[in-house]
């Protein structure tokens, strides 16, 4: 079986967990199936990459240049018996390789534009455009991968033509040999972090969709001993960017401790911060899995989150972690719910100790990319031999 993977984010670029997602399902694929990676960007090991950057179309909309990169994909993928697409970057070349090659598409559903309308800020009109591709993907998909049941509840949601049974829940996984507890502390050293004071990380982008400015203004709440250690790559727009540093310089007026990173560190240290952390907080507003939750508690780190979306599939409330209401109408409860929960935690450490080892057998147990992988490949089958 030949298989071609499309996608955008591929090591070493990554920056979301569409990209984990792929990086190690392709790894544990590629002991049961004949794989090749298409990829976004620059040149690189493992994958073929296609440029973003159309000389023809210098000054276009981001939105358009990636349907063009998709054609480019969609020429590169003749040979292939099946295509799974990830992300509406790359859906377009998985639909439009369906119907040049007639071979089956799978789209694995990691996020739904119609949950983020927060992404006209970015693309402008290109948001109509990345949400027409995605509902044009699925509508014709042969199957529709969701992360979560949660996911497949809003997949079924939005897109309410998609037959239900050609829509199947394969979770997420976690490395769990990789995200391991790691007792070395030089990165935090480095940074400065006092490793006397507990401290509260969050990991991840600056994005509507994961809430920071919720956990900024609960920063404002936490006691007085909690650090704050914010691995947080770059703003989505500009107004954002300058939203979340103008709630940086007033957590930062408050209160010592409090630490932001804004570039790409490496697996190995986010790791290590992950681990010697009190909790990790993940105050997403949308959120169809929730990797970097699985990945904390593989470092047996306790999580405090919101219940939305599959969050509460993966932590399990009271037991790996505390989950907290979201409610758009009402922030403030929210950011004050989350803080509660830490402070928790900062009360009661040998509860927070005691959730992160609850967590840690949690991922291993139930999320392993192995079985991940071959669920993947049964419903590869599952199409193939349908035809």
């Amino acid at each position: 079986m030949k298989v071609a993977i499309l996608t955008r984010e591929f090591p070493p670029d990554v920056y979301g967990g569409a990209g984990v997602h792929v990086d190690f399902l392709v790894r544990e694929l590629r002991r049961l199936v004949d794989v090749d990676v298409h990829c976004m960007g620059e040149p690189r090991q493992g994958a073929t990459a296609h440029s973003e950057d159309d000389p023809r179309l210098p000054n276009a909309n981001a939105a358009l240049r990636i349907l063009s990169t998709d054609l480019t994909m969609t020429a590169a993928v003749g040979n292939s018996e099946l295509v799974h697409s990830h992300t509406w970057y790359a859906n377009m070349a998985g639909h439009w390789a369906k119907l040049l090659y007639d071979v089956p598409h799978v789209v694995t559903a990691h996020s739904l534009e119609p949950r983020r309308p927060w992404k006209a800020e970015q693309l402008g009109g290109g948001y109509r455009l990345s949400s027409w591709a995605e509902r044009t993907a699925y509508e014709a998909a042969d199957a529709v991968v969701a992360v979560s049941r949660g996911m497949r509840t809003d997949v079924l949601d939005c897109y309410p033509s998609v037959d239900p049974a050609r829509v199947h829940v394969i979770s997420n996984g976690i490395d769990a040999d990789f995200y391991h507890p790691d007792p070395s502390t030089q990165v935090l050293e480095r940074l400065g972090v006092d490793l006397n004071r507990p401290y509260v990380t969050f990991v991840g982008r600056i994005t509507r969709q994961k809430g920071v400015p919720h956990l900024l203004r609960a920063g404002l709440r936490l006691d007085p001993s909690v650090q704050l250690v914010l691995l947080a790559g770059a703003a989505d727009t500009v107004e954002l960017k300058a939203e979340t540093d103008a709630l940086i310089d007033d957590l930062k007026a408050a209160r010592d401790g409090v630490f932001v990173v804004s570039e790409m560190l490496p697996r190995e240290q986010v790791r290590q911060v992950l681990t010697h952390a009190l909790a990790f907080c993940c105050p997403s507003i949308y959120e169809p899995l929730g990797i970097v939750n699985l990945e904390a508690m593989a470092c047996e780190t306790a999580v405090v989150a919101s219940a939305v979306g599959g969050i509460p599939e993966v932590v399990d409330d009271g037991v790996t972690g505390t989950l907290v209401r979201y409610d758009e109408n009402d922030p403030d409860m929210f950011e004050r719910e989350l803080a509660d929960g830490i402070n928790a935690l900062v009360d009661d450490p040998a509860k927070a100790e005691a959730m992160g080892k609850a967590g840690r057998e949690r991922a291993v147990t139930q999320f392993g990319w192995d079985a991940v992988a071959h669920q993947t490949v049964e419903l590869y089958k599952s199409l193939l031999t349908s035809l």
